[in-house]
């Protein structure tokens, strides 16, 4: 099985590499993958993966990235995977999602420690999936334990968007056979990003139109290697990287490439442990706002975003100082923008971890005001420092030679020496190795592909805005700013001042005297 059913402690890179051999479903290009970790599409996206389950075992790095399990196994686990009871947790777990993505430069949006936003839940949460509690609580204890690797797909494929999911019941995931066992179900989800390389998928809803019928009301957790579920590829970058160009070319791509799925369940059975809630309409429409879920996926993916923006901000400045550019007014002033919605992002992860709100039991939880915040400001930046580089770096960008190949022969390296060469000393491998570089992150497909997922990571783009107004109802904020502004309006009328604390303007005032 893709879950180890008796480890009980983190995976190395190696045993995670191997939990990976499964014989699990997976197509691209008109193939069947036999091995994931062996495939081009895959193989080194695996392998910086496992860099990170190698990081828990790296002596310099443990004190930030492992801490006592609650789970009674003695053990120790990465610190998101535990549900936090103090701003300390939540400060502890923050820092090691940095850490873990500084291994990946800021790329893996879809780390292990991602969907630890939902598994870190259960256990204190546990009472909300009732009557399926109980496996509510295994789950969090064997994915702490184990540091788990789940994904998520949560998402109707785009169609029929219009229609309630029971009217495009032929495309739509619900559950075609109950049995003492557990339920079988069909249909698909996507974007399954990044699945491919999981030990697992966790299946919910998310959409404008909630669920109406009970056999689309399930939540359920499904290894990966379970028979009928196939993941269906997208195009990959990194096996385009390594056909046509090379690690100099592509440093990105050929290794950080979360490849998106359609994730498709061909009558697949569910076993009743890896059921959290079913046919109850309330709870599976209800899962966002009270799971928990929300406060801690915006908790991750904002820590993650500041590592993404200073990796950017650096290539940027490299860039900037090879082109000669970086002394230029205009040039200083956007390079400070992007650095200002770098802070901008940090200072957020500090809100969250540092002033969290009360929350199940003795348990805490990131305040959804911060987590409301970044959703709505992340699509907005990135495409703004994606508009910086491109104005500033401009066709520095694209007068670049075709591969690293150029510089081995002989007849043209003198020329590239000459007419790629940088400002400031760079030379033309060292300007050409920042140009590349920053092209794979903001201009081929790989980059284009990371614009629109920060763009639309965290939810579409009016949802991300009307649930920020609904929430600020919900919690009371909406009455509060209009008290502020109604208690400002209540101190005067047509009359005057009514506060006893002002002065009318009687004597001085124009229209009054006459």
């Amino acid at each position: 099985m893709a879950v180890n059913q008796t480890l009980n402690r983190p995976m190395t890179g190696e045993e995670y590499l191997e939990s990976l051999r499964d014989g699990r479903e997976v197509w691209i290009y008109g193939e069947r993958v036999k091995d994931v970790t062996a495939h081009p599409a895959f193989r080194n996206s695996a392998r910086m993966i496992a860099r990170m389950y190698d990081a828990l075992h790296d002596p310099s790095q443990q004190d930030v990235l492992l801490t006592d399990t609650d789970t009674g196994n003695g053990g120790k686990t990465h610190p998101f995977y535990k549900a936090p009871k103090s701003a300390q947790d939540l400060v502890a777990a923050r820092d090691a999602i940095m850490a873990w993505q500084r291994i990946a430069y800021g790329w893996l949006g879809r780390s292990p420690d991602y969907k630890a936003s939902f598994l870190g839940t259960l256990g204190a949460n546990a009472e909300f999936y009732k009557p399926f509690d109980e496996n509510a609580r295994n789950w969090y204890k064997k994915a702490q334990e184990q540091v788990l690797f789940l994904n998520h797909a949560i998402v109707n494929p785009p169609v029929d968007r219009n229609k309630p999911p029971h009217e495009v019941a032929d495309v739509y995931m619900h559950v075609t056979k109950e049995t003492d066992g557990g339920v079988y179900v069909s249909g698909a989800k996507v974007v399954a990003t990044g699945s491919a390389l999981t030990h697992a998928n966790f299946l919910a809803h998310y959409g404008p139109l909630p669920i109406k019928k009970e056999e689309f009301a399930i939540i359920l957790v499904i290894p990966m290697d379970a028979p009928g579920v196939k993941l269906i590829c997208r195009p990959s970058y990194e096996y385009t990287a390594a056909v046509v160009g090379s690690p100099f070319d592509y440093p990105l791509s050929s290794r950080l490439d979360e490849n998106d799925a359609v994730l498709v369940f061909d009558n697949v059975f569910v076993p009743w442990e890896n059921v959290f809630v079913y046919r109850d309409l309330e709870k599976v429409n209800n899962f966002f706002p009270v799971s928990g879920f929300t406060e801690r996926f915006t908790f991750h993916g904002c820590t993650r975003f500041v590592v993404k923006l200073e990796f950017i901000a650096g290539l940027l400045i490299k860039a900037l100082e090879s082109t000669g550019a970086k002394d230029f007014r205009g040039v200083q002033a956007r390079l400070g923008e992007v650095i200002a919605w770098r802070d901008l992002f940090y200072t957020i992860t500090q809100a969250m971890a540092h002033a969290p709100v009360p929350w199940v039991g003795d348990h805490v939880i990131p305040d959804v005001r911060h987590a409301m915040a970044y959703r709505v400001f992340a699509p907005m930046a990135y495409p703004r420092i994606k508009e910086i580089i491109e104005t500033d770096v401009a066709s520095a960008l694209i007068y670049m030679n075709s591969n690293a190949m150029d510089f081995k022969v002989p007849e043209i390296r003198p020329y590239l020496d000459k007419y790629l060469r940088g400002s400031n000393g760079y030379d033309a491998v060292e300007k050409m190795k920042v140009m590349k570089a920053l092209w794979d992150a903001v201009g081929s497909e790989f980059g284009g592909r990371h614009e629109l997922y920060e763009r639309n990571y965290a939810g579409n783009y009016e949802n991300i805005r009307i649930e920020t107004l609904l929430t600020a109802q919900a919690i009371g904020d909406v009455d509060a700013f209009v008290g502020l502004a109604e208690k400002m309006m209540s101190e005067y009328d047509l009359d005057g001042w009514k506060a006893n604390d002002l002065i009318n303007p009687d004597d001085v005032n124009v229209h009054l005297r006459k």
